[in-house]
């Protein structure tokens, strides 16, 4: 029998290196993603996904220069959406494809959007290879539904802000727990 080190054949590498040396940022794809999410807010009752100006817009504000159309957009986010909400896959959603690139930077392979949604979708799935997808949430108020990162240690959070909705909903159970009927 041969035993092989597999250090001698493939050293170990500095994760953090090759992350900077790709220029990858995870707090960066955490917050693209998150605000692509919340481009509908129930709270305020808007939709940046209804026209394309706001869309355009929301682009420009985050460097995404090329806009596809806001109808495609509007679908990515709510399958999106309706991922994150289930904890699983949703079913009967159309799988979506999109256009991206895979550069080579310091000689790393790395893939890039060629466009908003495609940067956003490039985010979401290096979220989802490096275990981060898991930690997003929404919010489950009715009134809220904001999307959200749960730092948490044991990724226990439910709501989007203690302080608010979390403070809300428990001040609402407790009245129906102590409403005489």
């Amino acid at each position: 029998m041969v035993s092989v080190n597999s250090r001698a054949v493939a050293p170990e590498v500095d994760r953090a290196s090759v992350l900077e040396a790709v220029g990858l940022d995870f707090d960066h794809d955490i917050e693209l993603v998150l605000a692509f999410l919340n481009t509908c807010d129930a709270e305020k009752g808007t939709e940046v996904l209804d026209d394309h100006a706001q869309w355009q817009r929301w682009c420009t504000e985050r460097g995404l220069v090329v806009v596809p159309e806001v109808e495609a957009a509007r679908e990515i986010r709510d399958t999106m959406r309706s991922s994150v909400a289930c904890g699983t896959r949703p079913t009967g959603l159309a799988n979506t494809t999109w256009p991206v690139q895979v550069q080579l930077r310091n000689g790393i392979p790395s893939l890039v959007g060629v466009d908003a949604l495609g940067s956003v979708l490039v985010a979401a799935t290096r979220l989802v290879h490096t275990e981060h997808w898991e930690r997003i949430k929404i919010c489950p108020a009715e009134d809220c539904l904001w999307a959200f990162y749960d730092r948490s240690r044991n990724r226990s959070r439910t709501w989007c802000s203690m302080r608010v909705c979390g403070n809300r909903e428990k001040a609402r159970s407790w009245r129906e727990r102590h409403t005489p009927a």
